[in-house]
């Protein structure tokens, strides 16, 4: 099991507030530039494609503004993983291609100058705590009117929408992975608003208690948990 650490050197360090518009877009070119058809297989516009792959960012001394993230200095990190192990080596090889080639943002630009492969231990039990590097979206879809309702922890209902949430991608993956047992037990919340695509959505950080058979943990330790996944959501680093 492995994740990529990539390393970004950037012109200054204000960083657009929505970030993961600016993440996407980099995978996107990084995609297209390796092959059309690895493009196409995750980002065809005429279907809806399952992300087996989550991200976070390590932003050095980040101070939060309106449309802005100052840093503390000019460079961040982007930690990536994918369960889909072949995936996981084209993103790479992609990866590869993209270094130390200028990437332009508004008023800024940022280099990629280093990829490392971090090894990850397998999860052998059946209850981990976990901290969330990326904010934690739950999400329950009515498709009657096409309307969502997010949960943070705080809400009644957080643990069982999730585990809806996890069925619902191990089904679109095919995976047969029994949920019996997978709960999610609150150690040290923390009730986030963050901007997803244009919205304003209720999410969650923090040290939580998560159970289930090891086999499922592992899937969610390198897909991320919850909805929004690809998009910079849900990726965890086990405290204990």
């Amino acid at each position: 099991m492995y994740q990529l650490k990539l390393t970004f050197q950037t012109e200054n360090n204000i960083l657009p507030r929505e970030l993961d518009r600016l993440i996407i877009s980099f995978f996107k070119a990084a995609a297209e530039n390796y092959s059309q058809e690895f493009f196409n297989c995750l980002y065809d516009k005429s279907k809806s494609i399952l992300k087996t792959f989550t991200y976070s960012c390590y932003l050095p001394g980040a101070h939060f503004q309106e449309e802005n993230i100052v840093l503390s200095q000019n460079r961040f990190c982007v930690f990536f993983s994918d369960v889909n192990l072949g995936q996981l080596i084209q993103f790479l090889n992609a990866f590869k291609l993209m270094k130390f080639k200028k990437y332009s943002m508004n008023q800024n630009s940022m280099n990629l100058i280093s990829i490392q492969t971090q090894k990850r231990d397998k999860i052998t039990d059946s209850e981990i705590v976990v901290k969330m590097q990326g904010a934690l979206l739950v999400r329950r879809h009515c498709s009657e009117d096409n309307t969502d309702v997010y949960y943070s922890y705080q809400d009644s209902e957080f643990s069982k929408v999730l585990k809806e949430n996890v069925e619902i991608f191990l089904e679109k993956l095919g995976m047969n992975l029994s949920t019996d047992g997978f709960s999610i037990e609150v150690v040290k919340g923390k009730k986030v608003v963050v901007p997803v695509f244009g919205r304003n959505t209720d999410a969650s950080l923090g040290v939580y208690k998560i159970k289930g058979n090891p086999e499922l943990l592992n899937v969610l330790y390198l897909s991320g948990m919850g909805v929004r996944r690809s998009e910079g959501h849900g990726k965890f680093e086990i405290v204990s």
